[in-house]
């Protein structure tokens, strides 16, 4: 079936105007008829349409958002199908990717940063304490609307604890530049696995790049798992850089096990710049530049200067992750 302006799906879904294109579907600007309201109507695309997998995603984003009922997370009304095409049909968010943000301004103020992150975790919260983990969060799939309100969406590889994997045999679900090394080693995704996606586009939004770069995904995500992140510059506040690298660390014992313990973190942060030579260590523990804080005065510095909320006490190293052969496969 051919989809175009003017098009109507489920006999009240009127398409109006592509607003996106993405790896399986396109988004429509809709109209639905029958409760005179605009709406945002997904559809995969026709090779996606014959691609058993990506069905099954999309069928699983339908399930897994239609349950999730919160001010920062897209709203899934319908979902259906229409000659042989399949369609989702949500709230229509008028805004923009937190992606397109990052490609015109490539970085966004920290204040900013911090609230937009605040919105995340409150719609993570959510979607953890019903099971289920996002397993892609990256800029594309943060909507910004208003004063930096954030709307969560695409679910499509998302997985609920009670749901079969839609992976093949040493395969993973998500974006390698967001990926967290244990989905990157095929274990199961937890809510520090979304926290950790979190943190790299925290560090982008600071930076102007992603941490890890590579010619390939494979790559990246081997990157991911072996290399130590790169310091943030000075010109990120102290707390905030903290709190970025607390939440890249590889161990996800060592990261916020909650969305809402990391918000409680964020609401404390206090943005102000480290001095210029200052850098925070690195996952090795060594400081980024000759003459800055060593690792262990650093810690005495932070005891004086970070709120409660992040004393040093969150950052203290928790005891490793036992290592198991089960995964995702």
């Amino acid at each position: 079936m051919r989809v175009q302006a003017g098009t109507t799906l489920g006999g009240r879904y009127e398409l109006h105007a592509l607003l996106a294109v993405g790896g399986m579907g396109e988004v429509w600007r809709g109209w639905d008829a029958e409760l005179d309201r605009p709406v945002a109507v997904k559809v995969l695309k026709d090779d996606a349409q014959a691609n058993d997998v990506f069905l099954k995603r999309f069928r699983n984003e339908a399930k897994n958002a239609a349950g999730l009922t919160h001010p920062n997370i897209a709203q899934v009304f319908d979902y259906g199908d229409q000659s042989g095409t399949a369609y989702l049909v949500m709230e229509l968010v008028e805004g923009e990717p937190l992606s397109t943000i990052l490609e015109r301004d490539a970085t966004v103020e920290e204040a900013r940063l911090v609230r937009m992150m605040i919105g995340t975790c409150r719609g993570l919260h959510v979607a953890h304490e019903a099971g289920i983990m996002h397993r892609d969060i990256k800029p594309g799939n943060l909507l910004v609307h208003g004063a930096d309100h954030i709307k969560i969406t695409d679910f499509g590889v998302s997985r609920a604890w009670d749901q079969t994997t839609l992976t093949a045999t040493g395969m993973v679900m998500g974006t390698a530049q967001y990926l967290a090394p244990e989905l990157a080693l095929g274990k199961p995704a937890t809510p520090a696995s979304d926290l950790y996606a979190l943190g790299i586009i925290a560090y982008e939004s600071v930076v102007g790049r992603r941490p890890f770069t590579a010619s390939s995904p494979v790559d990246i995500a081997i990157a991911q798992v072996n290399e130590a992140v790169p310091p943030l510059p000075g010109s990120v506040s102290r707390d905030l850089a903290r709190v970025i690298m607390m939440l890249l660390e590889k161990n996800p014992r060592r990261r916020p096990s909650r969305a809402s313990e990391l918000e409680q973190i964020l609401q404390g942060v206090h943005l102000e710049p480290m001095h210029p030579r200052e850098r925070v260590p690195d996952a090795t523990g060594r400081a980024a530049t000759p003459g800055s804080v060593s690792p262990r005065r650093q810690g005495r510095t932070a005891a004086r200067t970070m709120p409660p909320s992040i004393a040093p006490k969150r950052f203290r190293p928790r005891p490793d992750v036992p290592r198991s052969r089960s995964g995702e496969g």
